[in-house]
């Protein structure tokens, strides 16, 4: 076995055992690799991206049911070629829905589209339980979605406050999302 293959084949091994490092070092080997096929797929920098860190969130959620007889980086691409498509097909979908929803928007524009004082207080109380759900969560997640969502900072500059790879921001942060969003589902 190749020095390299043999290396590849431990960080996997201590991935599937929940080694955090070994996933960054996953992430930070691949990351090219497959931003790279999404990249001329998509031929959209922002698609490429987020579909190449949803790869990322599935792989890593799923990296025990990686057979270690086929090369990691052929099974993060055939992840991220389904992603793609799961992404063409939901497009389509919402193109016909987003047709019929601005015909009903027309219909139903009202004159004075400012919030009453109710829809003030309902925002209010949706933020504040927000802030109550992103509390659950651990602390590293609250202070990446903090970071990005209230205090509006890009990726490179989260990166750089947390002293972290952009890459680890971007799965931590959707990690962060996928937590939040079971986190109310479950309320």
């Amino acid at each position: 076995m190749h020095k390299t293959e043999y290396n590849l084949q431990e960080t996997i091994s201590k991935a599937k055992a929940g080694n955090q490092i070994a996933f960054s070092n996953l992430l930070d080997r691949f990351w090219n690799d497959v931003y790279g096929f999404q990249l001329t797929r998509t031929k959209n920098e922002n698609d490429a991206e987020d579909i190449t860190i949803q790869t990322f969130s599935k792989a890593f959620d799923k990296i025990a049911t990686y057979d270690e007889n086929y090369g990691f980086g052929t099974w993060l691409i055939t992840i991220s070629k389904n992603l793609h498509v799961d992404l063409l097909r939901k497009r389509k979908r919402n193109l016909i829905t987003d047709l019929e929803r601005s015909k009903i928007h027309e219909v139903n524009k009202v004159v004075d589209e400012s919030p009453s004082a109710e829809d003030n207080l309902i925002i209010e109380q949706n933020l504040a339980t927000l802030l109550a759900h992103i509390k659950r969560l651990k602390p590293h997640y609250q202070k990446v979605i903090n970071l990005r969502y209230f205090n509006e900072m890009s990726y490179a500059a989260i990166a750089k406050e947390l002293n972290e790879p952009v890459n680890n921001v971007k799965v931590k942060l959707l990690r962060a999302k996928k937590l939040l969003a079971e986190i109310i589902k479950s309320k």
